[in-house]
């Protein structure tokens, strides 16, 4: 049932200025009356020379920048601090609970408390702190290197940042199709993740890529692993894919409108969380290169490498606005330094419930407009078309 969500704000203050007992605090999301300084926010103690402190790690699009609390005053004027923020949500974990706190659309609070927590890692570690370990079998098997963890790391906190957003089913195995695997290097890291997180989760995660010799390949790293029995592949077209229920979607770098059918099959199987790292974007230069530019971008659209930039921006702004029309909250970031790939851009989407809680009619002409102005028609678009007309 909703809950006051000022009194339910205020219930969560002494579980994160436990130094005994808090494990660790996730706000992240936003509320429809406003947004906070901060994408995600995360809170645990650790142990300084000092003593124990309030350790608080605040990300934004591009850093995270960590502050250290003294237990008093200091660390109840930080929380208070964060509290006001208006995040959607709080996922907080103790030694003996799990509280997660979910702002609704009328500004109430949906809190769901389990039973159960964690242990307390207290250790100040001074490097990044790695959400899978470095030292994993799991990157031996794959000979990833360091850039490749880097990769793996920035990917993952993404993913458990969106965690702390969504509705999962708790009562049955998390359903993950990733869409265009190819490698699935990073695949293999969101199970292992997610097999690990909070004590655990059953998990069944199905690679699909139309090459025959990645599921050759990307079967036999399973079986090494030993999970061939949760973690499967399959060959085939993405848009022809047969696939059941999906509570988390994943393509990251399908090539071209390929990136649109996976986000296309995450919608029509209502996934919560969907996470897309597009690749080349050729559909949307085409239709600009055959068209006439906006004015006054016309001086911008006259050349080639200029256009195609363009058009890169344009498909991947469609795709966040069409998500939103459907009822995703949408976030597009940089998810790695463009050191480690080119292809760094992360469409960020969380299932909201229903589409009045993130698209406005407003945003709906905003969109109009656009795709009107450049004369482009997103393929994204067309394999939504009766979901927008439902919208």
């Amino acid at each position: 049932m909703p809950e006051d969500l000022d009194g339910a704000l205020r219930a969560l203050r002494p579980l994160l200025l436990d130094p005994d007992r808090l494990v660790r605090a996730v706000a992240a999301g936003r509320r429809r009356s406003g947004t906070p300084d901060w994408r995600r926010v995360e809170v645990r103690p650790v142990d300084l020379k000092a003593g124990r402190h309030l350790q608080v790690v605040a990300y934004d699009d591009r850093a995270a920048t960590t502050s250290n609390q003294a237990y008093g005053d200091p660390a109840e004027a930080e929380v208070d601090a964060l509290l006001a923020q208006p995040f959607g949500n709080w996922h907080v974990q103790t030694t003996a609970e799990t509280v997660q706190l979910r702002v609704t659309k009328k500004g109430q609070a949906q809190v769901h408390r389990a039973a159960g927590g964690g242990e307390q890692a207290t250790g100040h570690d001074r490097a990044a702190r790695h959400l899978i370990d470095p030292g994993d079998p799991l990157f031996t098997v794959l000979g990833a290197n360091a850039s490749k963890r880097r990769q793996v790391d920035a990917f993952l906190r993404v993913l458990d940042g969106a965690l702390t957003e969504a509705r999962l089913p708790a009562d049955r195995p998390l359903r993950i199709v990733d869409l265009g695997c190819g490698n699935a290097y990073l695949t293999f890291a969101a199970y292992r993740f997610l097999t690990g997180r909070d004590g655990g989760r059953d998990v069944r995660l199905t690679g699909i890529d139309r090459r025959p010799e990645m599921r050759e390949r990307n079967t036999a790293i399973a079986e090494e692993l030993g999970w061939s029995g949760s973690v499967t592949f399959e060959a085939g077209d993405i848009a022809g894919s047969e696939l059941g229920p999906v509570d988390i979607a994943l393509a990251l770098h399908a090539c071209d409108t390929a990136t649109d059918d996976a986000l296309a099959q995450a919608v029509h199987r209502d996934a919560a969380i969907v996470l897309a790292s597009p690749c080349c974007h050729h559909d949307l230069q085409r239709q600009i290169s055959a068209g006439s530019a906006p004015a006054p971008y016309g001086v911008l659209a006259r050349h080639a490498i200029l256009r195609d930039r363009m058009g890169d921006l344009l498909t991947d702004a469609v795709r966040a606005a069409l998500l939103r029309q459907v009822g995703y909250r949408v976030d597009v970031v940089a998810f790695v330094s463009a050191e480690y790939t080119p292809r760094n851009t992360m469409i960020r989407a969380v299932r909201a419930g229903v589409p009045e809680d993130v698209a406005t009619d407003e945003a709906r002409f905003e969109y109009a407009e656009l795709v009107a102005a450049w004369g482009i028609t997103p393929h994204l678009q067309t394999l939504l078309a009766d979901d927008l007309a439902g919208s």
